[in-house]
């Protein structure tokens, strides 16, 4: 019969753990210190107290327990991560130089690491790239290493995250005569560091050496060399792979989604870049913020603001939050296409979430304020300017100039010397943009006296007149009354001697129409192309002013041979039609004599008349104006005519008779009637 003793005589590795607990600390205030043995028998004095037993109290464990095994692996792995952590330390306290590095790694490893602990502490030197390529030299020396390709590709992930290219290219070049093989992932790493750095021909260039190495591009790798190929300047080829990884049956991404969306926003085809947005929600692909924001930015620069709208309602009901990019795209969109109750929306919106908003967003708002109206919400988003704690915010030159520029067109002379008195103080100089705003508004105003001393402070400040400004005085003269109209044409000579010239021919009652037509041929041919219309609508609102019928058709006349003008008159089998919208009252009027008195020569002579005459004169209005614009102007014109043009009540803008009736009017007109306008 077996003794007690050799009963309590259980198998045993030769293995003696000693559990020390987690406070450091307790043993020194314990009466107690506990040893755990996997190895010894329990002591036969283990059932006494530790006030019998004294200071050392011991705790067996069995060795073929699962506690035993747990405690062992836990040992060892405190172990490791204790020297991985020394390690980790040591390198990102030394200087990159290589005795430095080595000795710091020796000293942590006295034994050959594994592959898994130089990840592990090339990864934690990313943010010192050079000790990295130190240390991955060194553990390609000493480390049980199976694939050198892995620790390269830690240490170029280190250089790509501090955009270091030339030590990639040189650490590439490394790894290539040391006969490593690069795999996908030294690729993707590469051409992503290139792309980082702003070389996008670089990881075009590494993308083209994949087939050379057996390496076949993943999604990934196409994400990156089709957003490389776009900023290299190749777009045919990155939306090409675009293609070929859908046509390949890959898993598109967003990332690759929101790249080709963006190509084809930058190379103009608005459509490609909608196409591509729909295509992978069909595919099941769920959009992004940053796919989002892309398709609102490339819908917002192709004016198309009821998409962004769109696509802003499926935003919100896909409950993605917005970001400052979101309200930048969402502003820019709605400015730009004066959608105002929409833009303030946003405006108000990002105040909400106090985001920030610099002086260039502000500026789209004023200045689409300006455009449409808004002059209490510009006054508004001003003062939100100037009270702003951020210097990025504070109005500059063109807030000002939005703001003089709104007070301009509502006449509001008080409003614009008060904010030009403003910008004077805050030691901006007044440009030539709001000084021909200003203009405009003395103009506006009918303060002649004004327009000349706004005219003046060019020469003060030394800006030179431009055409946009001369335009502006032409515009003054055709509403100044004909005994202050001689101060204005000094404004216009001294600022353009050859418009001024034509002025001259065109006020002079006495000068001969030809030598209007030549000397207004000579100066439309010789402006830009931006300011030939409004010229010429000018100069004829100034010839209809003055009851100078013969020299405004002059000027049409030469208008429609420099094709200032086009398509002003068509004919089909069914309708004759004019089409005037775009132009001045006085140039539309013109305009209307000459194609009546075509009418009535084609009457007199016989011929017939389509079943339809019409005019279009669209339907919009001025701004700052109560009336319709061109459409109240004509139909208020048709009434003193006694024509029997009637504005359509299906097709707003339009004037519309019948031939019978057009005809009936004609033939008892005379001529003469016909030139009064």
């Amino acid at each position: 019969m077996a003794s007690p003793s050799s009963l309590l005589s259980w198998p045993h590795r030769p293995i003696s753990l000693s559990f020390q607990p987690k406070n450091p600390f307790s043993s020194a205030s314990s009466p107690a210190t506990a040893r755990v043995s996997v190895q010894d028998a329990p002591p036969s004095d283990a059932k006494q107290s530790p006030k019998k037993s004294g200071k050392t109290r011991g705790l067996w464990v069995n060795p073929n327990s699962p506690r035993a095994a747990d405690l062992a692996r836990a040992r060892a792995g405190s172990r490791r991560r204790a020297r991985l952590a020394a390690a980790a330390s040591a390198l990102g306290a030394c200087e990159p130089e290589e005795a430095l590095v080595t000795a710091a790694l020796e000293a942590a490893f006295p034994e050959p690491p594994s592959e898994q602990d130089a990840v592990i502490v090339l990864n934690t030197t990313a943010a010192k790239p050079a000790t990295a390529v130190l240390a991955l030299r060194w553990f390609l020396r000493n480390a049980k290493v199976r694939k050198k390709v892995i620790l390269y590709n830690v240490a170029l992930k280190a250089l790509r995250k501090r955009r270091r290219w030339s030590d990639t290219e040189a650490l590439c070049d490394e790894m290539l005569r040391e006969g490593v093989q690069p795999d996908n992932a030294t690729f993707t790493t590469v051409i992503s560091c290139a792309r980082a750095c702003g070389l996008p021909n670089k990881a075009v260039e590494w993308f083209e050496k994949m087939p050379d190495f057996g390496c076949s591009p993943d999604m990934l790798t196409y994400s990156v060399v089709i957003d490389a190929y776009g900023r290299a300047g190749d777009t045919e080829m990155a939306l090409g792979l675009y293609d070929r990884a859908r046509g390949e049956e890959w898993q598109l991404d967003p990332v690759i989604c929101a790249t080709a969306i963006k190509l084809h926003s930058n190379s103009g085809n608005f459509d490609g870049a909608l196409n591509v947005f729909e295509e992978m929600k069909a595919a099941g692909v769920k959009p992004n913020l940053v796919v989002y924001n892309t398709v609102l930015d490339a819908m917002g620069r192709a004016m198309r603001p009821w998409v962004v709208k769109t696509i802003h309602r499926e935003l919100v009901n896909q409950k993605v939050l917005p970001n400052r990019a979101t309200c930048c795209c969402l502003l820019q969109a709605y400015t730009r296409a004066r959608y105002g109750e929409d833009a303030m929306a946003v405006y108000m919106m990002m105040k909400d979430e106090v985001m920030d908003i610099d002086v260039v967003l502000y500026n789209m708002l004023l200045s689409m304020c300006a455009d449409i109206g808004y002059v209490d919400e510009a006054e508004k988003i001003f003062r939100d300017m100037k009270a702003s704690m951020h210097a990025r915010s504070k109005p500059d030159s063109w807030s000002y100039s939005s703001m003089v520029t709104l007070y301009a067109c509502t006449g509001n002379v008080l409003g614009a010397e008060g904010i030009l008195n403003e910008m004077v103080e805050a030691g901006f100089k007044p440009n030539i943009f709001i000084l021909t705003s200003l203009t405009r508004c003395y103009g506006r105003a009918g303060s002649t006296d004004d327009v000349v001393r706004s005219f003046a402070m060019l020469d003060d400040l030394g800006i030179t007149p431009d055409d946009r400004f001369c335009g502006c005085l032409l515009t003054v003269a055709a509403s100044t009354p004909a005994e202050e109209l001689d101060k204005v044409i000094g404004c216009i000579d001294r600022s353009n001697a050859q418009l001024g010239s034509v002025v001259k021919l065109l006020v002079d009652s006495a000068a001969p129409s030809e030598h209007l037509r030549e000397a207004a041929g000579a100066l439309l041919g010789s402006v830009r192309g931006v300011v030939k219309m409004p010229y010429c609508n000018c100069l004829m609102d100034l010839a209809a002013n003055l009851n100078q019928m013969e020299k405004a058709c002059a000027l049409l006349d030469v208008a429609l041979q420099l094709g200032i003008y086009t398509n002003v008159q068509t004919r089909t089998r069914t309708q004759w039609s004019l089409h005037l919208r775009g132009l001045s009252v006085g140039a539309a009027l013109t305009t209307l004599h000459v194609w009546m008195s075509d009418l009535y020569t084609a009457v007199q002579g016989g011929e017939e008349l389509p079943p339809l005459l019409g005019i279009h004169t669209g339907q919009g209005k001025n701004t700052y104006s109560s009336d319709r614009g061109l459409a109240a102007v004509f139909e208020s014109h048709f009434k003193e005519l006694d024509a029997p043009f009637h504005e359509a009540p299906d097709k707003a803008g339009w004037f519309l008779t019948t031939s019978v009736a057009a005809k009936h009017w004609l033939e008892t007109k005379k001529s003469a009637e016909l030139v009064a306008v």
